[in-house]
């Protein structure tokens, strides 16, 4: 297995090489958004207010305080050296070998977890307009349209994410604006019974209680999940010490705009008891206010969504299996690009896994939502979490003289460092207190220790040799 530096050095001169810089600065931030607003807020948010009411408001500015700081060290990393192996190149040089290994196949882990959940949402949204119409159908067209998408060019993959990621955006924002005339002006069939008093008149703000807003803890941190993908297109943005940073701060406004002010705006509009698991708040809010054909605009909104946060998912896992291949922890043919400077071969090897969720959503239709995003979320606590240690270990460094300084730098280290780190930890055992997100800490030891037995081969001479 190569030594890491001489790994580090092959990684850089084979991306110089093999991709071409096509995502501009509008490209860049609008994949940011996108990957901030996904199948999580659109979905899950049904089913996490159901679970805690106004109260999961202050569940997803606590984890919304740690993804600040999660950005904010990736940004620091990610002006020191761009490449778009990102945090698993990080863990592999300033954690090592191992940690790196475990850090990009536990990402490409979550995003296939991720695109799995995607692809169910499309199939569960087109039920509101063919009810008799199976799941699997959807979901199936959904995962072949965007893999062909994603075998093109990147240029083409960030023409389709700016495009999906604007209508994300030009939706929530039209939905807020309508939520706040239907508050402050009556402007609906709701008449009087909308106003800002639904969020705390029926049973206070947080009324099933403190527990409440723990069980929604990974409802809120599968929705975050995404915010981290502006790292994977380090290695193909133009002028990246310019971009990501202004791409990493918007990290916050984008939080308390199309999170916390979205859903308070939802709740408001509609008493938190009303929402029901499964149904998309956005839609059942417009089918309440009284313009059932918004209505069916806001469900094409959200299978925009749920393709997009697929389509980055496609992006991000051939991106970090070509970089596992450079590092000799993947097959070597996951490391080649076509002549369009695509990682062909990794994104078929992702896509292939994902029609897995297609399986499921045949086999069981009714679970498999819950249970691919709760195991979802163990690969981002831990990439987040290495995200937070590499950003540590690569202070250590800066301050030794071994590494530059990033010019670009996250408050609050070390402390922040070791609080989001026990933050990850504590969503990990709170995953236990629910029946349905258990499952995750069922599948968790059975995955790292596979890669703890795919470690211990790669590292024979014989096995999996990089070029």
């Amino acid at each position: 297995m190569p030594s890491t530096q001489a790994a580090l050095d092959r990684e850089s001169a084979h991306e110089r090489e093999d991709f071409v810089r096509g995502l501009s600065e509008r490209h860049i931030q609008l994949i940011a958004i996108g990957g901030a607003i996904g199948v999580g807020l659109f979905l899950g948010a049904g089913t996490a207010i159901s679970r805690s009411g106004p109260g999961l408001l202050a569940a997803y500015a606590i984890g919304g305080i740690a993804i600040f700081f999660i950005m904010r060290a990736l940004g620091e990393l990610l002006t020191y050296r761009p490449v778009a192996g990102s945090f698993a190149s990080y863990a592999e040089e300033f954690a090592g070998p191992f940690a790196g290994f475990v850090t990009g196949w536990s990402y490409w882990f979550m995003w296939v977890a991720i695109g799995m959940a995607e692809i169910t949402a499309v199939g569960v949204y087109f039920h509101y307009w063919f009810p008799g119409l199976p799941q699997w159908i959807p979901a199936l067209a959904t995962l072949a349209v965007l893999y062909a998408a994603n075998q093109i060019a990147v240029r083409l993959f960030g023409e389709v994410e700016f495009w999906f990621a604007l209508i994300k955006v030009v939706a929530i924002v039209a939905m807020m604006g309508i939520g706040l005339a239907v508050i402050l002006f009556g402007v609906s069939d709701l008449g009087p019974t909308a106003g800002v008093g639904n969020l705390w008149s029926h049973g206070g703000f947080f009324p099933t209680g403190l527990l409440g807003v723990v069980l929604t803890l990974q409802i809120v941190m599968f929705a975050y999940q995404g915010v981290e993908l502006v790292g994977v297109t380090a290695g193909e943005a133009a002028n990246p010490a310019r971009v990501l940073p202004r791409a990493v701060n918007s990290v916050v406004w984008r939080i308390l705009v199309f999170y916390i002010g979205a859903l308070a705006i939802l709740m408001a509009v509609l008493p938190w008891d009303q929402f029901q698991p499964g149904v998309s708040p956005f839609v059942l809010v417009f089918e309440k206010i009284g313009i059932p054909a918004a209505a069916g605009i806001i469900n094409f909104v959200v299978i925009t969504a749920a393709a997009s946060s697929c389509n980055s998912g496609l992006f991000s896992t051939g991106r970090m299996l070509y970089t596992l291949a450079q590092f000799g922890q993947a097959p070597a043919a996951f490391g080649q690009v076509n002549r369009r400077h695509v990682p062909a071969t990794a994104i078929t090897a992702s896509a292939a896994v994902m029609l897995v969720g297609v399986a499921l959503n045949y086999l069981a239709p009714g679970h498999v939502f819950e249970w691919v995003t709760s195991i979802s979320v163990i690969g981002a606590l831990w990439t987040w979490g290495m995200i937070m240690f590499a950003h540590l270990r690569f202070r250590q460094a800066v301050a030794a003289g071994r590494v530059p300084a990033s010019p670009f730098r996250m408050p609050g280290a070390p402390l922040a460092n070791w609080l989001v780190i026990g933050f990850m930890v504590l969503i990990a055992a709170f995953l236990s207190l629910d029946a349905g997100t258990r499952i995750a800490l069922y599948v968790a030891p059975v995955w790292f220790g596979l890669l703890a037995i795919g470690y211990r081969m790669i590292r024979q001479p014989r096995f999996m040799a990089a070029e």
